[in-house]
C-alpha cells in the first residue's frame, strides 16, 4: 500500500503546488506563450468534466466526482498486492482524481492551464489520470 500512497500523494502535491503557481502568477498576468502555435500556458476555469466537456451545473459534477473518489478511495485497497507497475498506474488516477476534486471543492471548478491548441486546455492531474488508464491499457493488451 506505501507505494500507492505514495505516488499517490506525490501527483496530488505536484497537481496543487502547479495549480497555486497558476493561480498566483499567471492568471492575473494572462497566457504565456512557450512554443508560437504550439504550446502556452493558459488559465482556464472548467466547470464541466474531462476536455471541458459539460460546461455548466458544478454542484452536480462535484456530486458525481465526490462519488467517484470514494470508490477510488475504497478500491485502493485492492491494489496492495498488485504489481508495482499497477499500484503506480494507480496511484496515478487516485493522486490526479484527487487533485481535480480538492479544485472543485474549493473553487467549483477546476484549474487548467496547459494549452496545446489542438486539445482542450488541461492540468498535471489531468496529464496523470490519462497517463494511469494508458497504463491499465497497455498492462491488459500485454496480458492477452
Amino acid at each position: 500500500m506505501l507505494t500507492l500512497g505514495v505516488v499517490a500523494c506525490s501527483i496530488l502535491a505536484f497537481d496543487q503546488v502547479t495549480k497555486h503557481l497558476v493561480l498566483h502568477y499567471l492568471a492575473p498576468s494572462g497566457p504565456v506563450v512557450i512554443i508560437p502555435n504550439v504550446f502556452r500556458l493558459n488559465f482556464v476555469q472548467n466547470t464541466g468534466i474531462a476536455f471541458g466537456l459539460f460546461q455548466g451545473h458544478p454542484e452536480f459534477w462535484t456530486w458525481i466526482i465526490t462519488s467517484s473518489v470514494l470508490l477510488l478511495l475504497a478500491l485502493s485497497p485492492l491494489f496492495a498486492r498488485r504489481s508495482f507497475v499497477q499500484k503506480t498506474a494507480y496511484g496515478f488516477i487516485l493522486g490526479g482524481a484527487l487533485g481535480n476534486w480538492i479544485d472543485r471543492l474549493r473553487y467549483q471548478h477546476v484549474v487548467d492551464f496547459l494549452d496545446v491548441y489542438v486539445w482542450p486546455v488541461f492540468n498535471v492531474a489531468d496529464s496523470f489520470i490519462t497517463i494511469g488508464v494508458l497504463m491499465f491499457a497497455w498492462l491488459m493488451v500485454r496480458e492477452h
